[in-house]
């Protein structure tokens, strides 16, 4: 009976092995220690180490042994370093009544802070500052959530500016608009046209924010990177190669600031 089954279904197949994570401890050729997020994942295919707003990652070919990977950490030790030195080094702290700017559409804002018996943050376009009333004693938890709803309310305003002038081209309108915390991609739209977009990208130059908008609305045009998809968006951001080079050389800075200001992992 097994053997009927089995040349009517065909051989059984295992099921895929899952990708699992842990972070390590890895002391460099300097002495220096450093957190490795070590992944392994039964798609990869050589070793590789890469850093982005998280932090360093491993990531290991189900069969590379765990002395394998520390020593490619270990070979690599000054690449790394220089990589999460550059990744934040720019990246302002969030200290009430101490920070004396923060960053927003391509430039650091003047911070004017206040002491209130309320949080509230507003933007005096008027003095070209950023002003902060908070209690004396605000805890710091809150502090980063109001940064990141201020964050997503000038996000929200920018394409509000932006989007009625691509409307007319469109097919059909995103169903829905949201920002999220990405930890690689720029932005994304859903089969269902649910846009989504990186809540970092209102701390860049506003013609690189604008571009990403452009790009995933292109998309409603051309769901893949086509040389049609490519038109479109050339047709409606002439200037797009300018603000992909902008990404590939400072994204990873990009978000490696929002991080350190908004994230509750600290």
């Amino acid at each position: 009976m097994t053997s009927l089954l089995r040349l009517l279904t065909g051989p059984l197949k295992a099921a895929p092995r899952a990708i699992s994570r842990e972070t390590i401890a890895v002391t460099l050729a300097n002495g220096q220690t450093v957190e490795v997020l070590r992944v392994r994942d039964p798609r990869a295919r050589r070793i590789k180490l890469s850093v982005d707003e998280r932090g360093p990652r491993l990531t290991l070919p189900m069969r590379a042994s765990d002395i394998a990977g520390q020593r490619f950490v270990i070979q690599h030790g000054d690449w790394l370093l220089a990589q999460i030195a550059s990744a934040g080094s720019d990246a302002p702290d969030l200290q009430a009544h101490l920070t004396a700017y923060l960053p927003l559409r391509g430039r650091d804002v003047p911070v004017r802070w206040q002491v209130a018996r309320y949080l509230r943050l507003q933007l005096d376009e008027h003095e070209d500052a950023l002003l902060i009333a908070a209690p004396e004693t605000v805890n710091a938890k809150v502090l980063r959530r109001s940064l990141r709803d201020f964050y997503e309310g000038q996000a929200r305003a920018d394409v509000g500016r932006w989007l009625p002038k691509y409307l007319a081209g469109l097919p059909r309108a995103p169903s829905r608009l949201r920002y999220r915390v990405m930890s690689s991609q720029w932005g994304s739209l859903a089969p269902d046209g649910a846009l989504s977009l990186d809540l970092s990208l209102v701390l860049a130059p506003p013609a690189a924010f604008e571009y990403v908008l452009v790009h995933e609305l292109c998309h409603l045009i051309h769901a893949d990177h086509s040389c049609a998809f490519w038109r479109e968006v050339e047709l409606r951001c002439p200037a797009w190669r300018d603000q992909r080079e902008y990404f590939r050389a400072s994204g990873r800075t990009l978000k490696a600031g929002l991080r350190r200001l908004i994230a509750d992992d600290k």
